[in-house]
């Protein structure tokens, strides 16, 4: 069962435990209060990734890649070194992070090892933040957190997006350091990526949260925008018709018992802090987190989510309210 985890302290899990044992005995931090506040404010939440595939594994894949984030050099590219806004920078930087002679070793690695997976020589990352927020100001957040994470150690270049709603940044790190440590990115990374990129856009007086989906009470898969739109305006009664209709005699999975237990342990959590938070005698972030707490979604597994019918259910009922 992952913890619930605060922001630069024990998880919430480990603040209950204690808690139990009678006040005093444990404490929240201001660090902790502050996150608290911000998560059941709904702050805006960062969103950090990997993107997948194979393109950052080939000479051909890379430059491809820095021709994509960068329009083939109509958009600015800045590097570790500078900003730069020339056609083929990607070959150039390529040559320049000496990629080739990485590529080179990796075949020899592969002819002595035969791997499943040929080793990456960048990594993909793309920084990201709901629409409306300052694009300049998330380029600049950007920019911080590579400077303090990646610099002098591994060579990295960004562009700024906003062909879309939601302004994001490209960045491409080199995968092996220039001490040749190679970068390998797990979970608690990118969970201390997201910390860090949300305190960068708070210094830039954006707000900005950093919370995994089971501490929001989030689960399954994300809905599209017109279905999340008209679930909120409440027309969905049809398509939670068939939902219910489709799932009542399904056993439940081990993965759904699974969630259950983790949406018990986040709730417990919940109500461990807002006991602590009265207890200090903030009793309006208590309120707060106790109504945060009884509007959270029943949570679901993909099975709870809805069909290809129940889609086209809620697409007539939507029709048929406009």
């Amino acid at each position: 069962m992952r913890p619930f985890r605060l922001e630069q302290g024990p998880s919430l899990l480990n603040i209950v435990s204690h808690g139990r044992h009678g006040p005093g005995t444990m404490h929240l931090t201001p660090a902790h209060i502050e996150q608290i506040r911000r998560t059941v404010g709904y702050a805006p939440e960062v969103m950090v990734k990997v993107t997948g595939g194979a393109g950052g594994c080939s000479r051909q894949g890379v430059i491809a890649h820095f021709n994509y984030i960068d329009r083939k050099g109509e958009l600015e590219i800045e590097t570790d070194e500078g900003p730069a806004r020339l056609k083929g920078v990607g070959a150039q930087l390529f040559n320049r992070w000496d990629l080739d002679l990485e590529e080179h070793r990796k075949r020899a690695d592969l002819s002595a090892i035969q791997r499943r997976k040929p080793p990456k020589l960048v990594h993909r990352l793309v920084f990201s933040m709901p629409a409306g927020t300052p694009p300049k100001k998330v380029l600049s957040a950007v920019r911080s957190f590579a400077r303090e994470e990646f610099g002098l150690k591994h060579r990295y270049a960004m562009v700024l997006h906003t062909d879309e709603p939601h302004p994001h940044v490209h960045v491409v790190v080199k995968a092996v350091s220039e001490e040749g440590v190679r970068l390998n990115i797990r979970k608690e990374t990118l969970r201390s990526w997201r910390n860090e990129f949300a305190r960068h856009l708070r210094a830039q007086g954006v707000e900005a949260n950093a919370t995994e989906r089971a501490v929001r009470g989030e689960s399954g898969r994300t809905l599209k925008d017109g279905m999340y739109r008209a679930m909120q305006r409440r027309v969905s009664t049809v398509l939670s018709r068939e939902v219910q209709d489709a799932t009542r005699h399904m056993p439940k999975s081990p993965g759904e018992e699974s969630l259950l237990e983790t949406r018990r342990s986040v709730e417990s959590g919940w109500c461990a802090a807002a006991g602590l938070l009265e207890r200090n005698g903030d009793r309006i972030l208590a309120e707060s987190v106790r109504r945060f707490v009884a509007t959270m979604q029943p949570p679901r597994t993909e099975r709870g989510w809805p069909t290809k019918p129940a889609e086209r259910a809620l697409t007539r009922e939507q029709e048929r309210t406009r």
